[in-house]
C-alpha cells in the first residue's frame, strides 16, 4: 500500500483530497437540507475550513507541481487549512463537553454579526462559543457531528502530509 501511495503524483493526491472535501460538504449540506439540522456558527466555520482545503487542493490538482517548492507550498497551505479546521472542531467538541451551568449563553446569529461587527470581533465571538454550539443535535455511533468532522479533518490531513512527504522525498 505504501509503495502505491509513494508513486502517486501531486495531482492524484490533490484529487483524492478534493473528493474527500466534496464528500464532507455533501454530508454537511445533506444533514442541513434533508435532515433539517441548522448549522451553528462553529459548524459554518468548519465548513469554511473544508472549503479552504478544497481550494488549495483544487489549485494543486490544476497546477500539478513537479518541483519540490510547489509540493511543499501546496502541502503547507493545505495543512494550515486542515489544522484550522481541526482547531475549530476541537473547540466545538470542548463546548459540547461543558456542564450545562458552564455553557455560554446564546449570542446573535452569524449573519447579524457579520453585518454589524468587524471580522476580528466575529471570529473572537464565534470561537468563544455560544449556547447553540454546545447543543448536541445528532449522534451517530455515540459521536456528535463535530467529532465526525474532527475525524474527517484528521483523515484529510493525510493529503497535505502526502504532498509534503513527496516534496521532501524528491527534488
Amino acid at each position: 500500500m505504501m509503495a502505491t501511495l509513494a508513486t502517486w503524483s501531486p495531482r492524484r493526491w490533490s484529487l483524492a483530497g478534493l473528493a474527500f472535501c466534496v464528500l464532507m460538504l455533501a454530508v454537511a449540506l445533506g444533514l442541513e437540507h434533508l435532515a433539517g439540522l441548522e448549522p451553528c456558527p462553529l459548524c459554518i466555520f468548519q465548513r469554511v475550513a473544508v472549503l479552504a482545503v478544497a481550494l488549495v487542493l483544487a489549485a494543486a490538482a490544476i497546477h500539478n507541481p513537479t518541483g519540490r517548492g510547489g509540493r511543499l507550498a501546496y502541502g503547507g497551505l493545505g495543512l494550515l487549512a486542515v489544522l484550522g479546521g481541526i482547531g475549530v472542531a476541537w473547540r466545538h467538541l470542548w463546548l459540547q463537553s461543558l456542564p450545562a451551568d458552564q455553557v455560554p449563553s446564546c449570542g446573535p446569529g452569524l449573519d447579524y454579526m457579520m453585518e454589524v461587527l468587524p471580522f476580528q470581533e466575529v471570529l473572537a465571538m464565534v470561537l468563544s462559543g455560544s449556547g447553540e454550539c454546545a447543543e448536541i443535535d445528532f449522534l451517530w455511533w455515540g459521536i456528535s457531528l463535530p467529532g465526525w468532522t474532527l475525524i474527517g479533518f484528521l483523515i484529510l490531513a493525510l493529503v497535505p502530509l502526502g504532498l509534503l512527504w513527496r516534496g521532501l522525498a524528491r527534488s
